[in-house]
């Protein structure tokens, strides 16, 4: 395997880069950038994970394990999560600071993403805090407060240039999803629809909630109508219900995620930008 190390801009710790590489028993390694190495003929095994993730942290470099050779071309379809994960913001807490009430459904949402409290009842519990507020602040939001993630627009324009579909779903609002897709040109795009009336939300979600396992669904919908398997697909999440959709992907990205979303997904970047999963791969 190639164990491929990565570390912030402004936070490069070289001789943590050789430490790291002597414990891998690396062949050699090779600088992929400035901010970026490959260390390659890695014997890969659960203990030495189990080390390296370790020595990783403490240095504040990201890691992965990958086979040698593997091209971005070989995947299909990059679907990701919305809130913290293609942006900063959870959107829901955002508009509920528009309420006065941004602590007490923040602390739904981190619990939910902790995986403590079951999706579909947090997102009820938290929209129903929002009865009454007026749709104005939905659009306050998405101006004043909405910034994608570090590494979103150079992920995205190489995933197009390799010919990849790009998915955007979500357990937070279309208000957000449709305008984000349309901004970033983006193939696909999925989340609730918050219900509104005479220019006030009523505190509901119309129609389906978009849970983990619709999460899940929309994925495989995708997948299915464009002709590819779950295995062609990477997806990128940062909460718990992000977890069956990353189940069934070829390459499963936990982006500065939950310890429960770390530990179960191929990669975690930790540290870096969401392109930090170019350098998962020799080329496109």
């Amino acid at each position: 395997m190639n164990l491929i190390l990565q570390s912030p801009a402004n936070a490069t710790d070289h001789a943590a880069v050789e430490h790291i590489a002597t414990l891998a028993g690396a062949a050699r390694a090779e600088a992929l950038s400035a901010h970026a190495w490959r260390c390659e003929g890695v014997t890969y095994s659960p203990a030495l994970k189990e080390t390296v993730d370790a020595a990783c942290l403490a240095a504040r470099l990201d890691y992965a394990f990958v086979p040698p050779g593997r091209k971005l071309s070989e995947f299909k379809l990059l679907a990701m999560d919305m809130d913290s994960t293609l942006i900063t913001i959870e959107c829901i807490d955002e508009i509920a600071d528009m309420q006065g009430l941004k602590p007490q459904v923040a602390a739904i949402t981190e619990a939910a993403m902790r995986g403590e409290i079951e999706f579909r009842e947090s997102l009820t519990r938290r929209v129903a805090l929002l009865k009454g507020l007026d749709t104005g602040a939905l659009q306050r939001v998405y101006q004043e407060r909405l910034r994608l993630s570090p590494g979103a627009e150079p992920l995205l324009a190489a995933a197009k240039a390799a010919g990849l579909k790009t998915l955007l779903v979500s357990g937070g609002f279309t208000y957000f999803t449709e305008r984000i897709g349309e901004r970033l040109g983006l193939d696909y795009t999925h989340a609730n629809l918050l219900e509104e009336a005479g220019g006030k939300l009523t505190g509901r979600v119309v129609g389906e909630i978009v849970d983990a396992d619709e999460k899940r669904r929309t994925v495989e919908r995708v997948c299915d109508e464009l002709g590819i398997e779950a295995a062609q697909a990477i997806v990128m999440g940062d909460g718990a219900n992000d977890l069956k959709m990353m189940a069934i992907a070829g390459l499963s990205v936990a982006y500065r995620a939950k310890p429960v979303v770390r530990a179960q997904a191929s990669v975690a970047l930790n540290f870096v930008g969401l392109d930090g999963v170019l350098q998962l791969f020799d080329g496109a």
